[in-house]
């Protein structure tokens, strides 16, 4: 057999036609580094108003305005515990003076132990609306861990209407002319303040826009 017989097993290959560059208007895929298998991406987050990236912990304003919260509902615990025990001594009394009157509306004892009846429903009434405040502070306190906007506008609302109240307070004491009925409408207006702005703040406004999962 010759060398030049294409069917020579001795001789040399055949040249190989070359390769087919690859078609027209098919994307090559880019080089990139391999994704981790079992690993999925995480997205990136956008950022807030002031700052490059969500908040990963809650903001050092916030957590003031939680404490402050926490302070307020002990406060106002107190508070609705007096005035209970105010209530049931102003019902003690007018149960006595019942049972000195008589039946007779002339007899000034039936006519203190109606009146303290009523003042002591007052003072029950007073009594329960604190207890339900404190309750409403603790409640906001603790779900500014993972609460969401409703949480933020109701801290808003709330700070507010107390920092209104403290301004009532604060003047009626500045009023007086005694240190001592300032000082506690004061702390008031600030704890109240803080409260109010800690969820408006850029900081406070994306805590609370932050993605859950």
């Amino acid at each position: 057999m010759s060398f030049g017989d294409p069917n020579n097993p001795y001789g040399p290959p055949p040249p190989q036609p070359p390769s087919a560059a690859p078609g027209y208007g098919y994307p090559q895929a880019p080089a990139g580094p391999p994704q981790g298998y079992g690993y999925p991406q995480q997205p990136a987050y956008p950022g807030y108003p002031g700052g490059n990236a969500m908040p990963q912990s809650m903001p050092g304003l916030l957590v003031t305005a939680r404490v402050f919260l926490y302070l307020i509902s002990a406060v106002q615990i107190i508070g609705g515990l007096i005035w209970l025990y105010v209530a049931a001594f102003v019902n003690d009394v007018s149960n006595k003076a019942d049972d000195l009157g008589s039946s007779s509306s002339d007899n000034p004892f039936t006519a203190i132990g109606e009146g303290g009846h009523t003042a002591a429903g007052l003072i029950v009434f007073f009594a329960l609306i604190a207890l339900g405040l404190a309750a409403l502070s603790i409640t906001l306190g603790v779900k500014f861990g993972r609460g969401g906007q409703g949480v933020r506008i109701t801290t808003v609302v709330y700070g507010a209407l107390g920092g209104i109240l403290g301004l009532i307070m604060l003047f009626a004491g500045m009023d007086s002319g005694l240190a001592s009925a300032v000082i506690f409408p004061l702390i008031w207006v600030v704890f109240a303040a803080v409260i109010t702005a800690a969820p408006v703040v850029p900081s406070g406004t994306a805590w609370f826009n932050r993605p859950r999962y």
